[in-house]
């Protein structure tokens, strides 16, 4: 019997551990996206990082054939990943961000489809097997979810969830509801200023004649 594996890290932390402004903006993210601890962010931060470093050597070597075939599988991924638009260049790879990233986490997506209240329910929803992937139980809350598979993500169909019935469901309706009623006098206003718009180019369309 070998010696076991030794594990490492698959991140970098800060260089310095105590910069006010730095801290500062973590500990907003943190809370944004219901991160369990800041190792979350380091991590993504980390991938980030790589293809950081990939897109700057590709930029370097640019003319060479292998380096063309590594460009285009760079930004196929990351186009698969959502971080970057069909027509993006590697310069494009340079100007994202850690919270592009945090934005196709999978328990960002299940808050932003109002399948939880809170990125911290979303999590719980996650880890504890309620939420999959093309029917697929995914547990992960840092997965990373494609272009695809984003309009996939849906309950499990065995968890209780599920049922449109129950009382955590029903509390998402209400806020929905209650989002709704908020936002009907800006729509109201919205229509009015449109017709009176309407009006006002039907009025200078017939002088113009």
């Amino acid at each position: 019997m070998g010696d076991p594996r030794k594990i490492r890290k698959k991140y970098k932390g800060p260089g310095h551990p105590w910069k006010r402004e730095r801290l500062e903006a973590e500990r907003i993210i943190k809370k944004e996206y219901g991160l369990k601890n800041k190792t979350e962010i380091f991590r993504a931060d980390s991938k980030l990082r790589r293809f950081n470093a990939q897109a700057k050597r590709l930029i370097r070597d640019r003319t060479l054939a292998q380096a063309k075939k590594e460009q285009q599988q760079l930004l196929n991924k990351l186009y698969t990943l959502s971080l970057i638009g069909q027509n993006a260049q590697l310069e494009d790879v340079l100007s994202l961000k850690v919270t592009n990233l945090l934005d196709r986490r999978l328990q960002t997506l299940v808050t932003k489809q109002n399948l939880a209240m809170t990125p911290k329910q979303a999590r719980q929803y996650i880890v504890h097997g309620h939420i999959t992937i093309h029917g697929k139980k995914v547990d992960a809350p840092s997965y990373l979810v494609t272009r695809e598979e984003e309009t996939l993500i849906a309950f499990n169909a065995i968890s209780t969830l599920s049922n449109v019935e129950h009382p955590e469901r029903s509390k998402e309706k209400r806020r929905a509801e209650e989002r709704a009623r908020k936002l009907k006098p800006e729509i109201e206003e919205a229509k009015k200023e449109l017709k009176e718009l309407e009006k006002i180019e039907q009025v200078v369309g017939e002088v113009t004649e």
